[in-house]
This record gives structure tokens, sequence and C-alpha cells, in this order.
């Protein structure tokens, strides 16, 4: 029987922009540029004869119609995902799939994937980067880490490894830096502050660490996610506020300096495993959490209480 769908790709970008409620995030996710999502929404709504998203304020909204095929499609690439996972487990040859902040994943898992491979030769890797809500019970992942804050899910192990510390960060090459060197707390609120979409109670939490009062905050540049707030933080232009574990290297070679330290969050850098995974991703977990330890506790990182 002949099945009259749309291309799968449109489905695909469909799916992961509803889900996301970005263009962007679909984008980064589906590792294409913004016009291939973008194109490929407008085919499915031309092929369906239907508006599925539209704009509210700066961001987008789902239409009923675009509720309706979000669920759908959203429901069946769940199935699909789980049943092709479930298949490559049957056949021996499944990866131990992790998922994380891309900022987690770039600046401080990949340099370290060398010696990963090292140390669990035996592991089969795969990394994933997500951003938004994450979930490790989706469909697809054996684990997820990053950052979060207790109580945990109860249908979740969670292994907590290392404190979250948070501080600013400027570059040598700011053209004030030396001045700011020599800045207190209270006048780092007068400087525009790089700020991220994907943490914007980043900046809060510290002031409030500090005893001063959020409104006297001055956010400058915004960015989608930490990651390129972070570089426009090493390219000298503004001021980042960052968790100390994702700018370790950058403080030790001198890219980045962090002269009013670095303060406690309530969150915990933990690796999570949906309990009803199978006996053998509970051992790799098991496996990837004591490595992911010894390599923060190498590092100097606090761990977690």
């Amino acid at each position: 029987m002949s099945r009259d769908l749309p291309p799968l790709n449109a489905l695909r970008a469909f799916e992961a922009t509803a889900r996301l409620l970005s263009v962007t995030r679909a984008a980064d996710e589906l590792h294409v540029t913004h016009g291939a999502v973008s194109r490929q929404l407008r085919a499915l709504e031309d092929r369906l004869g239907v508006t599925l998203l539209g704009k509210e304020g700066r961001g987008i909204k789902l239409t009923d119609a675009g509720v309706r095929l979000r669920d759908a499609a959203g429901e069946a690439f769940d199935r699909l995902a789980l049943l092709c996972g479930e298949l490559r487990r049957d056949a021996g040859e499944a990866s131990f799939v992790v998922a994380c902040p891309g900022s987690l994943l770039a600046r401080w898992f990949i340099p370290r994937l060398d010696r990963l491979q090292r140390d669990l030769p035996g592991l089969r890797l795969q990394l994933s980067a997500s951003e938004g809500e994450l979930d490790p019970r989706r469909p697809g992942l054996d684990a997820l880490l990053c950052f979060a804050a207790p109580p945990w899910p109860a249908d979740v192990r969670v292994y907590e490894l290392a404190m979250e510390r948070i501080g600013p960060v400027v570059s040598p090459r700011h053209p004030r830096f030396a001045d700011l060197q020599r800045a207190s707390a209270s006048e780092l609120l007068d400087e525009p502050l790089l700020h991220t979409l994907s943490r914007p109670q980043a900046w809060p939490q510290w002031v409030a660490a500090q005893g001063l009062a959020e409104d006297r905050l001055s956010l400058g540049q915004g960015f989608e996610h930490l990651y390129y707030s972070l570089e426009a933080a090493i390219a000298g232009q503004g001021i980042a506020v960052a968790p100390q574990l994702l700018v370790a290297d950058e403080l030790k070679s001198g890219r980045l300096e962090a002269p009013w330290g670095f303060v406690e969050t309530h969150a915990r850098l933990a690796l999570w495993v949906p309990s009803q995974r199978t006996e053998r991703a509970g051992a790799e977990a098991q496996r990837l959490a004591r490595w992911l330890a010894d390599e923060l506790a190498e590092g100097q990182v606090e761990p977690a209480a």
C-alpha cells in the first residue's frame, strides 16, 4: 500500500523546530543551515496546504495544525529511534549514546576524548550535542551529562560528579582589561555584560551571591549558546559568566582571567542514566562515571557533596 507522506527531511525539520521552538536550534541539532530548515518548513506547509508555524514576538508558535503534526511526528520518530536502538543492541553493535550541552561537549569533553578512548578502549561512545530541555529518557539516548540541581527524578540513576561554580571571565584583549582587573564586583555591573539565552539565570545567580541588586545588571550582547558568548569574551568583546569547569583550560592558558572568582550554585555536574536502560548500559554508565570523576579530580575540580 502506497503511503502519501511528505518528504522525511521536511518532517524531521518540522519535528525538531516544533520541539525546540527554534529554527536555529533545529538546524544545530540536524547539522544543517538555518536556511535549509526554513526551506523544508515552507515545502511542508505547501505540501499539506496548512500553516504549521506562526510568529509570537521574536519567537515562533505552533498553530493547531502544527500541534497535531508535532505530536504525531514526535511519537513516530521516538518509536523509530527506540526500535533502531534495540536492533543495534540485538546485533551487538550498539554505541553508548551520551547527550550533553554543546558548550560542555566542545569546551571540556572533546579535548579529553583521546584520554577517554585510551583509558576505556572497550567503550563505544557516541556523543550528542543537545540544547534546550534535556531528558535522558528520550529514545535513542543511554545517558545525559549536564549541570542540573536536585531533586533528581525517581526513575533516573544520577551519578553526581562535581559542584557547579560560576563566575565572570574577561580576556586580556579587552580594551579596559587593566581597569577591570582592579574593579570590584559592584563596579562590574556598570559594564555591558555578555549573556546567553540558554542560561539566563547565570548573571542573576552571581549577582545574588555577591549581595548585589539584580536590577543593577546591565546586559549587553546576547547569544543563543554559552559557547558563542565565551568566544566573544575571548575575543575581548565583553565580560561573560560561565561555569568554572568550562573555562578551566582558557584560565590555565591565560586566554581568559577571572578576577572576581567563582561562586557555588545549587547545580551539580551529573551523569543521568534512565533506570529502564539495559544491564549493559548500566555497566557502561558506571565505567564512564568513574572515569569522569577521576578526570575531574585530576583537574582539581571540587567533587559533589
